[in-house]
């Protein structure tokens, strides 16, 4: 067993999501930044898709009563060894600081983390309240089976958010004016505060629509760039609602990029290019 001494600002379960049940209302959820949950899974031989857990900027402090072997890959922490399997003894511990760059950290705990799955999987869901609760100091965390071998070591930095994100048009791209299409690639937006696993909101100029009337609710999906009524642009994140009544003006595809963007960072949008190398931004000129 693994006993939570400290947890930092919020530390969750997460695994590949609940794919398949958006029909239902249930948000797809998961790893914010798969990519790093999956890197660290393969560290310590686990199914890719094994339940780890998700740290935001640091701050999870655990204490083991028997030997584990553990993975950290993400935003790089201060206090533990990066991208490589290592095992902690009985009775040891282990402590992140606060990252220096990028927001969330993945721990892979070989053998996976052991709650009750809900709708196939272990992920905490925000927005919801599917799966196990968010990690509070003094849980006691179970570690399942252990699998494939462990992979000593791998090149594994932590990701830096990107100061560029590319991005496609979306469904209600024609709901903006060609000013505001354009706003939405040229202006460097501020990521907010209340960002969340639910959505990443962004601060800048309103984005300047074309039509007035009401959109009736709709399929979204994680990524999708939503612009709510103030005008300033919504990235849906994995615990998002399924659907949503504002525009979709734009879809990212790269979540695990949006995932390590901090409150304060700038970022700027981009049309995606096709293999012809034209922009994909069909109307936003």
């Amino acid at each position: 067993m693994i006993e939570v001494l400290a947890t930092g600002p919020a530390a969750s379960v997460q695994d590949g999501g609940r794919p398949g049940w958006a029909a239902l209302g249930v948000p797809h959820s998961g790893a914010f930044d798969a990519a790093a949950l999956r890197l660290a899974n393969r560290l310590v031989g686990n199914d890719p898709g094994a339940a780890g857990i998700e740290i935001v900027l640091g701050g999870l402090a655990v204490r083991t009563d028997r030997a584990v072997t553990l993975a950290l890959t993400g935003a790089p922490c201060p206090g533990a060894a990066w991208g490589v399997a290592v095992t902690l003894p009985a009775g040891g511990w282990l402590r992140l600081g606060t990252p220096a760059t990028g927001l969330r950290s993945y721990l892979a705990l070989r053998g996976g983390v052991a709650v009750d799955p809900v709708l196939g999987s272990a992920s905490t869901d925000t927005l919801s309240g599917l799966g196990p609760p968010v990690l509070r100091a003094g849980d006691r965390i179970a570690t399942g089976r252990e699998l494939g071998p462990v992979s000593g070591a791998e090149s594994a930095p932590g990701r830096l958010a990107p100061a560029t994100l590319a991005v496609r048009p979306g469904p209600r791209d024609d709901w903006f004016t060609p000013a505001g299409r354009r706003a939405l690639v040229t202006t460097t937006w501020r990521v907010r505060a209340e960002s969340d696993r639910v959505g990443v909101r962004l601060d800048g100029p309103p984005l300047e629509r074309a039509r007035d009337d009401e959109l009736p609710s709709e399929a979204v999906l994680p990524g999708a760039v939503q612009v709510p009524g103030d005008g300033r642009p919504l990235v849906f994140g994995p615990d998002a609602p399924v659907t949503g009544g504002y525009p979709v003006i734009g879809v990212i595809a790269d979540l695990g990029a949006v995932a390590q963007l901090r409150p304060g960072d700038p970022v700027r949008l981009r049309w995606c290019r096709d293999s012809a190398g034209r922009r994909d931004g069909r109307r936003a000129t």
